[in-house]
């Protein structure tokens, strides 16, 4: 019976921690500022970590700057420190997560600056922005320790929703520079940060509603918020206008080895997106390329995707065809269960363009086809 008890007890806690890094992001995207993101990590890590004291550190030019921190003992903050003397300008400078079970058995800890404190063990991870680490997270413990994959998982995957906040907290505070747009700019960013907010929270809830374990959780949730952050860069750099289809299918499989011709190829006529379309598709491509990484063709030795697309002129309205076809891959057969990265590829896109969309697991490969009519959302260029 007690250890019934432990094990309810631990999931609970889990339970509560899994809950806890939800809200987090949730918080973190409504952020405006650099200080309501420090307080949100300030409030929110050590719960989820179960660190004995956290720190929000940002890059300032050469230095690191202690902006905030929630500890059982004082650490440093507002106090700056040269980037190649401290632990969390090792981690932005390397773009590195510092893992330490004893810091005093670390060449890389400034010992003689932790000494005063409490600190034993440590984690550090960097926030990147745009690719370049802008800012870190630590988190501290009293002893000496080997900090779990778990709380290690957890807070990269805060790094990565951090660097999103930090990213529209830039946003915002360039409005000021531009009065004459202000107002427009303010409308736009916050439609903008209203629509990632509902994707992050969607994403979110189903990916927890399908998760089998806490670490499959915390990794189907960092990926899908990756494969957010890539598409967001993307837009951002076009000015949030039109994207070319070719462009996004090439971003969305970046991570996976991305469009070699041989092992990765696509093509078809250029079609012009909407950003709505772009985020979709985008999505869409990712958890294609997830499965395929996991369970099928590019997961293998010679195992090969294809990607081509066409347009129907002959017929009115005209439709556009999208074909996602693996090969020389394992054997595959259907899943037993309808995850949520299934219905995002079946049933939303399918939805939100008017058109229908079929996944098949066929012997040879898996086979993904969209039929879509051309409308002001997607359409030749």
């Amino acid at each position: 019976m007690p250890d019934d008890v432990s094990m309810l007890a631990a999931d609970a806690g889990e339970d509560a921690a899994l809950l806890t890094l939800v809200e987090t992001i949730e918080n973190l995207a409504g952020a405006r500022t650099v200080e309501q993101i420090a307080a949100v990590i300030r409030s929110s890590a050590r719960r989820i970590t179960s660190a004995d004291g956290v720190a929000f550190v940002l890059r300032d030019e050469d230095k690191c700057w202690y902006l905030d921190e929630d500890a059982i003992g004082p650490l440093w903050k507002g106090r700056r420190f040269p980037l190649t003397a401290c632990i969390s300008g090792w981690a932005m400078l390397n773009n590195q997560t510092a893992v330490i079970p004893d810091i005093y058995q670390d060449e890389r800890v400034p010992h003689d600056a932790y000494r005063p404190t409490f600190v034993k063990s440590l984690v550090m991870t960097p926030v990147r922005s745009r690719e370049e680490p802008v800012a870190a997270i630590g988190a501290y413990w009293a002893q000496p320790r080997q900090p779990l994959p778990d709380e290690i998982m957890k807070l990269q995957v805060m790094a990565r929703a951090t660097a999103a906040a930090l990213e529209n907290a830039r946003l915002y505070a360039s409005l000021n520079e531009s009065l004459e747009r202000r107002q427009f700019l303010l409308r736009e960013l916050d439609h903008r940060c209203k629509n990632t907010l509902a994707s992050v929270q969607s994403i979110a809830d189903q990916t927890l509603r399908t998760a089998e374990s806490p670490t499959a959780f915390n990794e189907a949730l960092e990926a899908r918020l990756s494969a957010l952050s890539r598409v967001h860069e993307l837009l951002t750099r076009g000015g949030w206008g039109r994207a070319e289809l070719a462009q996004v299918i090439g971003v969305a499989l970046e991570p996976f080895g991305g469009v070699d011709g041989r092992r990765i190829s696509i093509g078809g006529p250029r079609i012009d997106l909407r950003p709505e379309t772009v985020l979709a598709l985008h999505m869409t491509f990712n958890e294609l390329a997830v499965n395929a990484a996991r369970h099928g063709a590019l997961g293998v030795e010679g195992g090969r995707v294809a990607v081509r697309w066409s347009v129907d002129m002959a017929e009115e309205p005209r439709k556009l065809t999208l074909e996602w076809r693996e090969s020389g891959g394992p054997p595959v057969a259907p899943p037993t269960r309808q995850g949520f990265g299934r219905r995002l590829i079946e049933r939303a896109l399918a939805r939100d363009l008017g058109g229908a969309a079929r996944l098949a697991f066929e012997p040879g490969g898996v086979i993904f086809r969209l039929t879509t009519p051309l409308s002001h959302r997607i359409g030749l260029a």
